[in-house]
């Protein structure tokens, strides 16, 4: 079984999913609602409305396709352990970016195949910055109604590292060192896969703990680029739909 991937219709659900968290974004009382998961992790009434749009989005497209999203009902292993196709969704990427008000969040939307993500879709609402990955197809970014095409640097050296924003762990810098980094830069969520796609930097590496929603559509943005992900420090790639949904370490590289 192949999937049509359609196209405009997944970026005006991920656009749609955009406009309801930036309605509560702009509202500060409504943004000020802040709930707690049992891990600590905050939850806020805008990642619950960008979950019920791509929910109801993604069942009209494609009715016959599973969807993991980090607010939904999580399925056991059993039960999802033989998916061939599913959706893998973060709502809200960068919950923590939305509380502080620095607008680096993103949507994330990623068609999974079995281990790997075959396209990703990542906005940005408050910077209305779209970027798009189809393995074997296409990778391109549309800002300002402006779309361009994306590319990794393929750089031999002098390189730019991508870190976390709110996740920054120091077993960091003892990889980085490895490949020649001379500077670097620091954004949120899903964004950081999206600067090694574009040039803007070269290597982001991953040390502390994500979940698999966190990454997917970020892999497959980066892939389409013609980046790679890799397990730990590689060279093994990193796979999806493990028994647990918790990431490991990992490793992008742009050239």
């Amino acid at each position: 079984m192949e999937i049509y991937i359609q196209q405009e219709e997944l970026i005006n659900l991920a656009r749609k999913a955009g406009k309801a968290i930036l309605k509560i974004y702009n509202d500060l009382e409504l943004a000020g609602d802040v709930d707690y998961k049992k891990d600590d992790s905050p939850l806020t009434l805008a990642d619950k409305a960008s979950h019920e749009v791509i929910m109801e989005g993604l069942l009209e497209l494609y009715p016959d396709i599973p969807i993991i999203s980090e607010e939904g009902d999580q399925l056991n292993y059993e039960d999802r352990k033989d998916f061939e196709y599913f959706w893998l969704v973060d709502p809200l990427d960068g919950t923590k970016e939305f509380i502080n008000r620095n607008g680096q969040f993103t949507v994330n939307i990623a068609l999974m195949h079995k281990h790997s993500p075959v396209a990703g879709f990542i906005y940005t609402p408050v910077h209305d910055s779209l970027y798009v990955g189809i393995k074997g197809d296409c990778a391109y970014k549309v800002e300002k109604g402006e779309r361009a095409d994306l590319k990794v640097n393929n750089s031999t050296g002098q390189r730019i590292a991508v870190r976390s924003k709110s996740h920054a762990s120091p077993e960091e810098e003892g990889v980085l060192e490895q490949y020649d980094v001379v500077n670097d830069i620091s954004v949120g969520s899903s964004l950081k896969f999206c600067m090694v796609a574009e040039g803007k930097a070269d290597i982001y590496y991953r040390h502390g703990p994500t979940m698999e929603w966190d990454t997917a559509a970020g892999q497959a943005v980066l892939e389409s680029a013609g980046g790679k992900v890799l397990k730990g420090t590689g060279p093994e790639v990193f796979s999806y739909n493990k028994e647990n949904l918790l990431n490991g370490s990992f490793l992008c590289l742009g050239f």
